[in-house]
């Protein structure tokens, strides 16, 4: 299984352990990724504020040369397949729109025009498609061995629907599946389906810590030994932010918050320092696995 790989700025940049730690479970895994040649930051939800048909022409830029290469394209961060996925419905749907942006690429000097023929998808839904991906690894070992998991997916990979549609948005069970899958338990908290707040934390300080408090605090509540999210964004707001959240709900909760492919790297018998753990703010001390 091969696909053109999206990386995404945060995965190169502030969760390089994100990075490192997909490219090891991928191995394993037998999931070829081939990282899309000058691939731009997709604009991470802000760029079409200031102008959206830029926002659309650096997103078909990106798509356009995954179909240069011939392959779908992965991605393991959901803000980042929320707008590609945005870009490819809308210039799929609006032939006019298309031809603009186009026209765009060409007069940047982009050898490659959008088609609209390459797929685009998110790790936790390949993986949720292909259950045998991980099964076929975890045969005979304890994977995660009872680990109470809180499963926490964010925002931008549940909705809107008519983009993001792998599942129902408002009742998601991709990764708990998964967590059942690895020998884990999930188990369910209130706030599972709140946003982190991250895109806001500037604009809102004290809204967000507050939002990162109860999603902590509730994970903690229900028991969980640690929290799992397929976003690097959401990993990052409430591994970073876990203290100061933890002060504005007045709460004691003290949680390791993981990204996806760590969890998994764990599963199947990855060390801690392995999976970056080492890079993590929150709870160091916490985690049992690896």
């Amino acid at each position: 299984m091969k696909f053109s790989f999206f990386p995404g700025c945060v995965l190169k940049g502030a969760a390089a352990e994100a990075y490192t730690s997909m490219q090891k479970v991928c191995e394993v895994l037998d999931i070829e990724l081939e990282e899309i040649p000058n691939w731009t930051c997709c604009g991470a939800s802000h760029a079409q504020g200031v102008n959206d048909l830029a926002a659309l022409a650096v997103n078909a830029r990106n798509i356009s040369i995954a179909e240069h290469m011939g392959l779908p394209i992965l991605t393991v961060c959901n803000t980042c397949t929320l707008q590609l996925r945005t870009a490819k419905y809308r210039l799929d749907h609006d032939k006019d729109l298309k031809d603009k942006v186009n026209a765009i690429l060409k007069e940047a000097g982009h050898p490659y025009e959008y088609q609209g023929t390459s797929e685009i998808t998110h790790f936790l839904w390949v993986l949720d498609d292909h259950p045998e991906l991980i099964m076929d690894k975890l045969a005979g070992s304890k994977g995660l061995d009872g680990t109470k998991v809180a499963a926490y997916y964010g925002c931008h990979i549940l909705r809107p629907h008519d983009i993001m549609n792998h599942e129902d948005g408002k009742y998601p069970e991709s990764l708990e599946r998964l967590v059942r899958r690895l020998g884990g338990i999930p188990v369910w908290f209130d706030k599972s389906r709140k946003c982190c707040g991250f895109h806001a934390q500037l604009a809102a300080e004290h809204d967000v810590l507050t939002v990162t408090g109860q999603i902590v605090d509730s994970a903690d509540r229900a028991n969980a030994e640690l929290i799992v999210t397929p976003c690097p964004l959401c990993q990052m707001q409430l591994d970073m932010y876990e203290p100061e959240g933890r002060t504005a709900v007045q709460s004691q909760a003290y949680l390791p918050v993981l990204h996806l492919q760590q969890l998994i790297g764990l599963a199947l018998g990855m060390s801690k320092k392995d999976i970056g753990f080492d890079r993590h703010v929150s709870a160091q001390e916490k985690l049992k696995l690896g």
